[in-house]
């Protein structure tokens, strides 16, 4: 049986991974599935706050060292990777040129930039990243009127509805600075707490109508299940 390590960006993606991930995964077979926060505490509010690649990159190769039987993963929203100087993410900066399949478009150039550090040292097949489009909080319109129940502003159903219905799915909301997912929910919820808020909306919604609704975060689940 195989353990998942999911190298998160954040509390409300390491939440994510606890409260909802964690039980579904375990019935498909995993034998354990934990979180580890990779993000920068200090520079958590700007964009650009998560850790440089290489950083991130040789605490995932040092899990794979230790721990054979593991597969390691990645969550991390697109908007938010670095993509200048020593730290960028590979792929990043590039992904701007791509019509579609952004998020893809990253997770193979990191997955291809793991192999040439490392090359056959461990088995490429235990790494799956995995880029959310473009940030957590767009994975939260996949149900608006649950998404509305969960942080408990039910008379905002029909707004986050409005947002939604612009968007063929919630990974296309856009990332913009003025017009992220996470920016158009501060604007209808002063003072929105991402961590908690972020946890309870994801947990009314649940696992099911986030796949049916996010593809690239379904095929994300898809790869892992067919590691068990």
């Amino acid at each position: 049986m195989a353990r998942l390590l999911v190298h998160v960006e954040g509390q409300t993606e390491e939440a994510f991974v606890n409260e909802l991930l964690r039980d579904y995964l375990i019935s498909v077979g995993y034998e354990s599935v934990s979180a580890r926060i990779i993000g920068n505490a200090r520079l958590r509010r700007r964009r650009g706050g998560i850790r440089p690649w290489p950083s991130v990159k040789k605490d995932i190769m040092n899990h794979l060292r230790q721990d054979p039987g593991c597969i390691s993963t990645t969550m991390v929203d697109y908007y938010g990777l670095p993509q200048e100087g020593v730290g960028q993410w590979p792929g990043r900066a590039s992904a701007a040129l791509v019509q579609a399949g952004k998020a893809l478009h990253v997770e193979r150039a990191l997955l291809d930039d793991l192999i040439h550090s490392f090359g056959h040292e461990v088995d490429s097949r235990r790494f799956i990243p995995f880029v959310v489009m473009h940030e957590f909080e767009g994975l939260l319109f996949s149900d608006c009127a649950a998404f509305a129940r969960g942080i408990a502003r039910s008379d905002l159903e029909s707004d986050f509805q409005q947002i939604r219905n612009s968007f063929e799915t919630p990974e296309d909301i856009n990332d913009s600075p003025i017009n992220c997912a996470s920016r158009r929910i501060e604007n209808l919820v002063p003072g929105y707490e991402k961590p908690l808020l972020g946890t309870l909306a994801a947990l009314e919604i649940g696992l099911g109508q986030i796949r049916a609704h996010c593809p690239h975060f379904a095929y994300w689940i898809q790869q892992l299940e067919s590691k068990v």
